[in-house]
């Protein structure tokens, strides 16, 4: 090659030369860092030239561009007088074989720009200073994506010469490079092959010279940094010389001869590329495969088919066959996992390709590029979890596949198999697959509460619709099963799905039933996601399910290589339904990779959405109208009861807590204890302040230690789980002086189990400090001999690599020789520039004052090395893995202590909460009266305390002395149902176990409470406003009980008026006569006062207001009083809504007119005569009658007892 003398334009302003005829046209090119992108791509065996000279003369010419002060010999000199050796290594990148076919495609295989040099076997190890880095073509070794668009920027740049690259970056080519540098402050500013700087041309041994050369002439498509380019400029780019500097396109007409013969070579091959090929990331992928287009799942099912499935697509073996190595690594994978996005590891970045690339460039705006014939997004690993929390959160799920070893672990397994045909690739294999509702790790989960994955099951007994549910909180690896008969309106399902929300459903495709259907659509969130299985093959049946679980490995006890089913699982195992459910899970948690981590703990327990015994039932229309967990406004926590009860301190405290307030107690013994623990904790605030400042920042332990049994515990959380149980174990001992009763904290600190024991192993077992700071578990000498004769082989090798160096320092006569590494270049010699060395060293880099050397021997001891750290680090990973399961032996004493300290949460939660009611508050009082009976003495709604300061506070009385059931008439916004809700809400926070904020409160336990609130319909069910009404009524007359508490609001408005009134009535009567239970019937129906005027069990009240006629306003006072309300003065609230008067004034003249005129008034009239006898006194008494005469037996004793009353009251 010449020499060539610099020139004071820079390259991008080489456009000047177009205009003579005899140059390649620039006029398109869009950029300048495209331009020189590819003048990398082949090399020279032409003489060199030299540098100094060439930067000397670019300097008077070029203000720019700095002269370089030193200048370095070219490897290629020293590869012709010495024999090739095996260069050392970095230890987490391998030098590779340069026949690696990764990303390499027969016809089509694109440039890398490399930003910094590489080496193969008989060079050195790459040397990396700061690394400049083409993030779209991730290197193993790249750290900063963005680097090398900076770097372009800088005014001071040392040259740099770029080696061709396979696209895939686990493979390189490497040649020989010395680069010298001016002073160590320069090793910080590394130029890429794109910069506008001028890089010194070097020779490259012959043998190695023509694939390069054959590649660049090859190229399709510049650098995807760069961003799409013309056909022109690619055209253009085929043509660049091998030296990647501006130099070359210097035009001289007095010279027609090409300046670099070797530049000349691509020319003839550059027809057979085709000309403007379309790059991938600028065509969709239906463009370039057919099979993308017409899509067709793995059994070429077309989407539509009964049985397609979306799981899966249809590659063509032709097109398969097509691939390079890497697209059949990613389509082997990706063609099972269609419908999730898949994260590939590559190097230190994760990429996403084809149509997930187009996810995730139009959602997120990730950088759209290409990857040979793939198009291409990516995120650095280091961000990985922040990415697939968004991708979770708009409902994909997302699958992420791991490189299983390193680059050199990748030639150390080809090294070992001689004999074998081996992957010419990194070995990469799917981990995980994450969904919504099964993520495991901590940082993924959105809060502390349970997220749930189900699976459902239905079938038919004895006519009746059953249920078989199995679901699972994968972060704690609690599984919950329940099989159940439910009535015709599915009340148990419905329950189930309001009290767990699950977020991830499992269905057996066209077998549940359309109501089943219709309560998790309109009970379940938006972003839930919906898995419908195949049945038998996806979705298990029960004798598939049994054997899969008896062989499956799952519950080996420890004796015996038996399966040993867990207790609660084994008694459940002849429910069909429910181990159908359980199959289903199993089978989908095994598709995740999770189901043996999962089900190996052997964490089941029976799940019963509502107990019959024991417990106060909340259905799901309950928990939804008295807004326990969600509010009716947006669908938050603000303004719920378990937002204002919830005062837990601990995750796991939090979701037990969850669990207490949808089952209330019943059992007047367990409720009181609880009241006696509040009172206790309330009392001496020591022993909650103590507890609460101990466990403020306790780890998810509950979480955490389902990881460790699987395995998949980090370092750094491991020690957090073991100090979470120390300072559990430090507070138990301080809590213990508070113990020596009987009461229910002192069992709980009672039954705490010794964790000293388990955890006195741990205090020495590994170094904590390092496991926190270099997130690594080193066992302490002589906890693992294989890690310390791994260890020591480590130290043997260092040691004699100092030896070396003390050899080298005597030979050479200089005490200033030292070890420098320079990025993965480990261990080169650092001599000054003065001392002489011997010429079968390898210089490798150098300063203004030092240069760098290697030779054979130091390589040999620094590939030792570096194999011996390879090894050791996978020691270190099956140290931890020992460690894990060590842990795990203990993992019922480690949950039984977790259980316990939950508990405790949960009543010191109870009891800040009774603590903030303000005044006045009481501990209620609970009666074992045969009459059911609720009282409350000047009562707040407990919601409202914190955000209504003048909140007025009412009388609530229902049965005992009194009548069983109000009556409740006001006006509209009068604050009828605030009475309801207000009422339900302060039963079930005395049956919890916590203070209501009243003067005083006295009640027998509630088992139900039953509620038909509001006015909406069901427009997807297809059912009306009154439709829903009648629904909610019905569940209400058959499940109630003389024990539940029951609120009626407004039935019957959603019809006519005169069918509204009359269902009323019926309803009114039925509940107060036959069903005896105590509660509230609000309606605007005033003719049901005077029809139940005498009924013995009901009690007319209204909420009070002031009326001004005249300017028709109502001052609304909140209170409830007896007596029936005049009106409903809907004109009055009319006006005050701002309707105008003259539509007001139509509206009452109309109302006096059908007032008069209808026949409630003439009952009305009638009764005031004194001659009216309610039709509900009628009905029964023709039902006694009929029973007289042999017919069913309608009325119970309860029923005739009050039939008697309200006769005689007549």
């Amino acid at each position: 090659m010449g020499e060539k003398t610099a020139t004071a334009r820079t390259p991008a302003r080489a456009a000047s030369a177009s205009k003579n005829p005899g140059t390649v046209s620039t006029g398109k090119q869009q950029s300048i860092l495209g331009f020189f992108s590819k003048a990398s791509a082949a090399s020279t065996n032409g003489p060199a030239s030299s540098p100094l000279t060439k930067a000397s003369t670019s300097a008077k010419q070029d203000l720019v561009a700095r002269p370089l002060k030193e200048s370095t010999k070219s490897n290629s000199m020293l590869g012709s007088k010495r024999t090739p050796t095996t260069a050392p290594v970095p230890s987490s990148d391998a030098v590779e074989p340069s026949s690696s076919q990764e990303n390499r495609d027969a016809s089509t295989v694109k440039a890398k720009k490399v930003v910094e040099t590489k080496a193969s076997a008989g060079s050195s190890p790459s040397r990396k200073v700061k690394k400049t880095v083409s993030y779209a073509e991730s290197s193993d070794d790249d750290d900063d994506p963005f680097e090398s668009i900076r770097s372009r920027r800088t005014r001071q740049r040392a040259p740099r010469r770029a080696v061709p690259d396979d696209d895939d970056d686990d493979a390189y080519e490497g040649e020989e490079n010395v680069v010298e540098e001016e002073d160590d402050d320069m090793a910080d500013f590394v130029v890429s092959d794109e910069s506008d700087a001028p890089s010194k041309k070097r020779k490259r041994p012959a043998a190695k010279s023509t694939a390069p050369r054959k590649r660049s002439a090859m190229l399709s498509s510049p650098p995807p940094a760069i961003g799409s380019a013309s056909d022109d400029e690619d055209d253009l780019m085929d043509d660049i010389p091998s030296a990647s500097t501006a130099q070359k396109w210097k035009y001289d007409p007095n010279n027609i001869q090409p300046r670099d013969p070797a530049s000349t070579a691509p020319k003839p091959k550059k027809t057979s590329a085709p000309k403007g090929k379309v790059k991938a990331h600028t065509k969709e992928p239906e463009g370039r495969h057919e099979w993308l287009a017409n899509i067709l799942d793995g059994n070429k099912n077309p989407p539509g088919h009964p049985d397609f499935d979306p799981t899966s697509i249809f590659v063509p073996p032709h097109a398969f066959n097509n691939f390079s190595a890497f697209e059949k690594q990613y389509w082997g994978i990706k063609k099972n996992l269609w419908d999730t996005v898949v994260f590939f590891k590559k190097g230190k970045f994760y990429e996403l390709y084809e149509n997930d690339a187009t996810i995730g460039h139009q959602l997120f705006d990730l950088k759209m590029t290409d990857r040979v014939n793939m198009r291409m997004v990516g995120v650095p690993e280091s961000s990985l979890e922040i990415w697939v929390n968004q991708f979770v959160a708009k409902g994909f799920k997302v699958a992420r596949v791991d490189q299983m070893e390193s680059a050199l672990g990748k030639e150390m397994r080809e090294r070992d198999a001689k004999a074998k045909k081996v992957d010419k690739i990194i070995r990469r294999e799917l981990a995980c697959i994450l969904t919504g509702g099964t993520l495991v790790d901590g940082s993924m989960l959105q809060d502390d509460m349970a997220t749930y994955c189900a699976a459902i099951k239905e079938g038919v007994v004895d006519g009746k619709p059953a249920f078989g549910i199995a679901f699972v909180d994968a972060a704690t690896g609690q599984f919950f099963i329940s099989e159940f008969v439910d009535d015709v309106d599915l009340t148990r399902f419905e329950t189930f799905v309001a009290q767990t929300a699950p977020r991830e459903l499992l269905l057996e495709k066209s077998h549940l039933s359309t109501r089943a259907l219709r309560i998790l659509k309109n009970n379940t969130a938006p972003t839930t996601i919906w898995n419908y299985l195949k049945p038998a093959t996806e979705f298990w049946d029960a004798e598939h399910t049994r054997r899969e679980l008896d062989c499956g490995g799952y519950f080996l006890s420890d004796d015996s290589e038996e399966e040993v089913w867990p207790k609660v699982l084994a008694e459940a195992k002849d429910k069909d339904l429910l181990i159908s459910a359980l199959g289903a899970l199993t089978q989908y948690l095994r598709v995740l990779k999770l189901e043996k981590n999962l089900l190996s703990q052997g964490n089941f327990e029976w799940y019963n959405p509502i107990h019959k015994n024991g417990t106060l039932i909340l259905d799901g229309q309950s928990l939804i109208n008295l807004e326990v967990f969600t509010n009716t406004a947006n669908g938050g926590t603000e303004g719920t009861l378990f937002n204002l009860l919830n005062r837990c301190i601990t995750p796991f405290g939090k979701r037990l807590f969850r669990k207490w307030v949808c089952h209330p107690l019943c059992n007047i013994q367990k409720i009181n204890e609880r009241l006696d623990a509040v009172d206790m904790l309330n009392a001496d605030r020591s022993i909650r302040e103590k507890f609460s400042s101990q466990m403020t920042k306790m780890p998810d332990l509950e979480r955490l230690i389902s990881r460790i049994h699987a395995g998949a515990c980090r370092p750094e959380d491991f020690v957090r789980v073991l100090e979470g149980f120390e300072q559990i174990d430090y507070t138990m001992n301080l809590l213990s002086a508070f113990g020596g009763g009987n009461g229910l904290v002192d069992r709980l600190l009672a039954a705490m189990p010794n964790l000293k024991d388990p955890l006195g192993y741990w205090e020495t077992a590994f170094d904590r400090k390092r496991a926190k700071e270099d997130k690594l578990l080193i066992p302490e000498r002589g906890i693992e001999e294989e890690f310390d004769n791994s260890q020591d082989t480590i130290d043997r090798i260092k040691s004699e690599l100092n030896s070396l160096l003390d050899e080298q320092k005597a030979a050479l006569k200089c005490k200033t020789l030292k070890f420098t590494d320079v990025g993965k270049e480990i261990y080169q010699i650092e001599a000054p520039k003065s001392v002489k060395v011997p010429k079968t060293w390898r210089q490798m880099s150098a300063t203004s004052a030092v240069k760098r050397y290697y030779f054979k021997d130091l390589d040999d001891f620094v590939r030792e090395l570096q194999e011996a750290e390879e090894t050791h680090s996978q020691i270190l990973k099956d140290v931890a893995l020992r460690f894990f399961e060590r842990f795990d032996v203990d993992y019922e004493v480690w949950l039984q202590a977790i259980q316990i300290i939950s508990q405790l949460d949960c009543l010191v939660s109870l009891a800040k909460a009774s603590a903030s009611l303000g005044h006045p508050s009481c501990r209620p009082q609970f009666v074992d009266d045969e009459r059911s009976v609720v009282e409350f003495k000047e009562l707040r709604h407990p919601c409202m305390i914190n955000s209504v300061d003048d909140f007025i506070p009412n009388d609530i009385k229902l049965g005992g002395d009194e009548a069983k059931i109000n009556l409740l008439t006001g006006a509209n916004a009068a604050g009828k149902s605030t009475i309801l809700r207000m009422s339900c809400t302060a039963v079930i926070m005395a049956q919890i176990g916590c203070y209501v904020p009243a003067v005083s409160a006295r009640l027998t336990p509630v088992d139900r409470i039953m509620s038909r609130l509001g006015a909406n319909d069901n427009i997807f069910a297809a059912q009306s406003t009154f439709f829903v009404e009648l629904s909610e009524t019905k569940k209400i007359l058959s499940e109630a009980t003389p024990r539940s508490l029951v609120i009626l609001d407004e039935l019957g408005r959603g019809t006519s008026s005169y069918d509204g009134v009359a269902v009323a009535q019926a309803v009114l009567h039925h509940v107060a006569s036959h069903i005896g239970c105590i509660g509230f019937f609000a309606t605007h129906y005033h003719s049901l006062a005077t029809e139940f005027e005498n009924h013995p069990e009901i009690r007319a009240r209204r909420m009070q207001i002031h009326v001004d006629d005249e300017h028709r306003r109502i001052t609304f006072l909140y209170k409830l009083e007896d007596g029936v309300a005049e009106g409903s003065f809907g004109m009055h609230c009319a006006a005050m809504c701002g309707i105008p008067n003259k539509v007001i004034e139509r509206a009452e003249e109309a109302a006096k007119a059908w007032e008069h005129t209808s026949r409630l008034k003439e009952s009305l009239e009638k009764a005031k005569t004194g001659c009216y006898i309610p039709l509900g006194v009628l009905s029964d008494v023709a039902s006694l009658l009929r029973e007289n005469e042999g017919g069913p037996r309608e009325i119970d004793q309860r029923g005739v007892e009050v039939l008697l009353k309200a006769i005689e009251a007549l």
